[in-house]
């Protein structure tokens, strides 16, 4: 039940941080609102006790192992082999490099014993890709630094998990087993792409096995997609949970099986366009909810770590120090193994270096400790540092790069220009409506639907439409074969237009003829099947 109270609440906060950044506040990120609304649910009591205690393991899989499959799935499989080379070096090479320097660093610098240094090291490598998009928002980041940061936040998190399970293990009996920590590397990272592979590609087969079936194609019960939207979205549950059960990464299998399922979405679209269609809606509304709920949690998480008086170290500030150490040392490493292995300029460099934001994974991560026999003191050295770190990375990027990357280029021409021709090209379907021989109710009823696409009609105007259908007897078959033909011709006549001033009179661009087009698309497919379920 708590467990319950708890995702109640988080997805209803996460619904109302997106509510409130796309009425209020669109030019700031909605993570940074997420954060904010995260912070102000723990520092009310009644809110705070409605949310359960912080289970990295709970965390990590139902929250943050969904939105790896789906943004591993937003990335082509051949993506990842012409950058192969590259993605090793950034998650073995450069996060090793990492690891050394902050461990050595925090041990010299904070006088701390080198097991604990470097588990607070180990924990600080994983970056976040959901957490580097709240701080490059409105900005052009260089896509070659993009498609770094992008590749290597997928794929870091395994290499962190490892190292920190070395420093553990060090921490506990006293000396590095060089050898096991390697073999751990090579079997949970190879079993995670195998496993997350075989396990993919079975329920692909399986799902398109429902999908392209002919009796089933006929069938309404599959038809409608229901039972491919379920196995879908238990995809990324099954996979890491599976994954992790046989001691391979749980993170490594679900981003590899999102790479694996990338293809089959490309190549699926037309065999039944209806489910591709509500798939794809079914992704992003996912994706929305689960990104906001990573920052209310890591807002929770912060405000709970900071206010409570057992989660200090020995009455000191040390952890302030031991964060800036792990910040400064990861943003030095990263920007001189762009400058000297990637060979990128003195610019490029920097942005990759403050582009490696930490987030939830990192707190994740750092929870993980407290089920080892770690001591209670140094747990929470380690929880407190960890939340400087992640607090440093967020605000210096999201400070400095207003300064160094330039603005996305809004064309407000070019919005402007949208709104022209998407007046006149239902004007041209009104005109049509017009001319038909239809009973005025019906008439009416297709004038104001298409006036409402061209943005025109008031709230008064809708619930006064809205009144005379409730009022409105039932259509009979008839009514509504006739109804349904009549968009058809209207969104016809759109398409027409359309056609003729790209294609004849070349007077509209490209852009722009596929931006109303695909609207013109969508409204028809809605008005459709709307009228298919009536």
């Amino acid at each position: 039940m708590n467990l319950m109270i708890s995702t109640t609440t988080l997805v209803l906060v996460a619904a109302l941080s997106i509510l409130v950044n796309r009425q209020l506040v669109s030019r700031i990120s909605v993570n940074y609102v997420s954060l904010f609304f995260g912070a102000l649910l723990a520092v009310i009591p009644v809110l705070n006790g409605l949310v359960a205690a912080f289970d990295s393991d709970v965390f990590i899989g139902l929250i943050v192992a969904p939105l790896l499959f789906f943004e591993g799935q937003s990335t082509r499989m051949n993506a990842v082999g012409r950058n192969l080379r590259q993605i090793v070096s950034l998650t073995v090479g450069m996060v090793i490099l990492c690891t050394i320097a902050a461990g050595f660093g925090t041990a010299w610098l904070a006088a701390l014993g080198l097991p604990l240094a470097f588990i607070l090291a180990a924990i600080s490598t994983p970056t976040d890709a959901t957490a580097t998009e709240s701080v490059t928002m409105g900005l052009r980041v260089p896509r070659q630094v993009e498609t770094s940061l992008k590749m290597e936040s997928l794929f870091n998190d395994a290499s962190g998990i490892i190292l920190l399970n070395m420093a553990v293990l060090w921490y506990v009996n006293g000396y590095i087993n060089y050898g096991q920590t390697l073999g751990d590397f090579l079997y949970s990272a190879g079993g995670g792409i195998v496993f997350g592979a075989l396990v993919s590609a079975g329920l692909i087969y399986y799902r398109q096995t429902l999908l392209r079936s002919r009796l089933n194609f006929l069938n309404n019960t599959y038809n409608n997609g229901t039972p491919l939207k379920v196995i879908y979205l238990l995809t990324p549950f099954l996979i890491y949970f599976g994954a992790e059960e046989l001691k391979v990464s749980g993170i490594i299998a679900v981003v590899f099986a999102g790479l694996v399922h990338n293809a089959e979405g490309e190549r699926s679209a037309l065999a039944n366009p209806k489910l591709a269609y509500d798939s794809f809606q079914l992704l992003d509304l996912v994706s929305d909810i689960l990104n906001s709920v990573v920052f209310i949690v890591l807002g929770i998480v912060l405000v709970r770590t900071l206010m409570d008086p057992g989660v200090t170290y020995n009455g000191t500030l040390i952890w302030i120090g031991v964060g800036v150490i792990l910040y400064l040392a990861n943003l030095l490493v990263r920007y001189l193994y762009s400058r000297l292995m990637l060979r990128r300029d003195n610019y490029l460099s920097w942005i990759f270096a403050l582009g490696g934001i930490h987030g939830a994974v990192t707190f994740a991560l750092a929870f993980t400790v407290a089920s080892t026999q770690v001591k209670t003191a140094d747990f929470n050295l380690i929880l407190m540092s960890e939340s400087v770190l992640i607090i440093l990375s967020m605000v210096v990027p999201t400070i400095l790069f207003r300064f160094m990357l330039p603005p996305v280029a809004t064309d407000a021409q070019f919005a402007t220009k949208v709104q022209h021709v998407r007046d006149q090209m239902v004007q041209a379907a009104i005109e049509k409506i017009n001319t038909m021989d239809l009973s005025t109710e019906f008439k009416n009823a297709m004038i104001f639907d298409l006036d409402s696409q061209k943005g025109q009609t008031t709230v008064r105007q809708f619930v006064s439409e809205w009144q005379r259908m409730v009022r409105h007897a039932e259509y009979t078959s008839a009514e509504m074969n006739q109804l349904l033909s009549t968009y058809q011709w209207a969104f016809q006549t759109e398409r027409d237009y359309l056609v003729h001033q790209y294609y004849d009179t070349h007077q509209i661009s490209e852009a722009l003829f596929n931006v109303l087009y695909r609207e013109v698309a969508m409204a028809e497919l809605m008005v459709l099947d709307y009228g298919g379920r009536s």
